[in-house]
């Protein structure tokens, strides 16, 4: 009796792949502890967080049918429906239905452990390439990022990204070294990437771009494998226009006039001058003396950038966290670009790299909360009596009011008033909940109806944040 042995045929001249070691790990690792210090303070969600968890917890069905028909899931969200990264939704909707999570600190731990994910595949990816001293370097660079680091804590879609385009590179890694391996793993996880933020297909095409420049015509197979994995992503898109939500949030979207590069640099090194410097310069000899991955890392940097700025040529398209996934790349690159200095200079310029990203990042542990409609409902709990109208007189307030009300003080939900419903016009106290631009409550109707009722203005108490500003009022004959 023989026994055959199951060899992987390595593509010709690829050096074999370095086994797998728990150092690995350490690049996934700083980012959980770094993310523990800046989720320690507990600051409240925000508006767009606020929008995860309340379409999380609502029904399959009804999630499913308000990406589809681009409807909101309230009232006063109407105009604001989950069609966009709907896929995120369904993933929050089946995480807050395991026990004990549902919570807000939860949320964000979600995309905390997604992002950690995909730096745990960035890092084996890379160390498959160019070996374990690049690999864990690159991990680390990435990690310790300004940019991914403000994403990585937040309860919205990035995470997701970031681990779907680590699965995507690791998969076009492995077909790299071990044709046809890998395949699959491109397959899904670039779809992933796409469906998590529909950017992140820029960085599709550049893997596909950098299998075509590595291996020339036998690349076709990854070539069909990334068309058939843009078309879901494209499928959401034209979802979204065809349900008249396709146009929505452009106006958070900029025009750089040509200095798109200039500025998504200057996003992901925090807006310091010196890891800016730093970091573009290593990525330069990264992209040219980067050992095993230097053209992986410029397709992945430069193919995003180019593909967006030819965007621009049509519409503003620039906003610094839909570039995530792709200056990833700019990371890997830098850290490529310090393990290809002398050996001598190599350990010092990768710490100085790493150190100077850990400073960019350090505001990040003592910024303020960016909307605080907590502590606007724990001070109408300890204030509101019972009867007494609590009003919602915007979109952003209720949102917060709505959420806050049912996690931390059910017992005003009788009183609470959201949108489109006006203040009651015959209460003797009335507590308005506002958003304030530039200093000033935005004016609504409840305004008129307050005042033509006989009340007036009695008390006022300001909630400023760095994203929402917030003002408790109360109206009183």
């Amino acid at each position: 009796m023989t026994t055959t042995a199951v060899r992987t045929t390595a593509a010709p001249g690829a050096p074999p792949a370095p086994r797998w070691t728990p150092v690995e790990l350490l690049p996934p690792v700083v980012l959980v502890l770094l993310a523990a210090v800046l989720l320690a303070p507990g600051h409240g969600l925000w508006f767009d967080e606020l929008f995860t968890a309340e379409v999380g917890r609502r029904p399959l069905p009804e999630i499913l049918r308000a990406i589809v028909t681009g409807e909101g899931t309230t009232s006063y969200l109407a105009d604001v429906p989950p069609s966009y990264n709907a896929p995120w939704y369904v993933v929050v909707h089946a995480w807050m239905a395991l026990p004990g999570l549902g919570g807000d600190t939860s949320l964000r731990v979600l995309s905390v452990l997604a992002t950690a994910g995909g730096l745990a595949l960035v890092t084996r990816a890379v160390t498959r390439l160019a070996g374990r001293p690049t690999g864990v370097p690159a991990g680390l660079v990435v990690a310790t990022a300004p940019l991914l680091l403000a994403q990585a804590v937040e309860a919205r879609s990035y995470g997701l990204a970031v681990l779907a385009t680590g699965g995507a590179l690791l998969g076009l890694v492995r077909w790299l070294q071990e044709p046809p391996r890998g395949l699959l793993l491109f397959g899904l996880a670039g779809a992933g990437m796409g469906l998590a933020h529909w950017y992140a297909v820029t960085v599709l095409a550049a893997f596909v771009v950098a299998a075509l420049l590595l291996r020339g015509r036998a690349a076709v197979r990854v070539v069909a494998v990334g068309a058939a994995a843009v078309l879901p992503p494209l499928g959401l898109v034209a979802l979204n226009l065809l349900n008249g939500t396709g146009s929505r949030n452009a106006e958070h979207l900029s025009d750089t006039g040509g200095t798109f590069p200039d500025l998504a640099v200057e996003a992901w090194a925090g807006g310091r001058t010196p890891l800016l410097y730093l970091t573009v310069g290593l990525a330069v000899v990264g992209a040219v003396r980067g050992a095993g991955v230097r053209v992986v890392g410029a397709c992945w940097l430069l193919v995003p950038l180019l593909l967006l700025l030819a965007a621009e040529l049509v519409r503003p398209v620039y906003h610094p966290r839909y570039l995530l996934a792709g200056l990833v790349g700019l990371g890997v690159l830098a850290a490529a670009g310090a393990a290809a200095l002398p050996r001598g200079a190599r350990a010092p310029v990768a710490a100085a790299l790493v150190g100077l990203s850990l400073l960019a990042s350090s505001p990040l542990a003592v910024r303020e909360p960016r909307e605080r409609s907590d502590e606007v409902v724990t001070t109408l709990a300890r204030l509101q009596r019972p009867g007494e109208p609590v009003v919602a007189a915007d979109q952003r307030s209720a949102l917060g009011l709505d959420h806050y009300v049912r996690t931390l003080a059910p017992r005003l939900r009788p009183d609470v008033v959201l949108p489109p419903d006006d203040a009651p016009a015959d209460a003797d106290r009335v507590w308005l909940v506002r958003r304030v631009v530039d200093g000033e409550p935005v004016p609504t109707d409840d305004d008129e109806v307050l005042t033509g009722a006989g009340l007036s203005l009695a008390e006022e108490r300001s909630f400023p944040a760095t994203r929402t500003d917030l003002v408790l009022q109360l109206w009183s004959r």
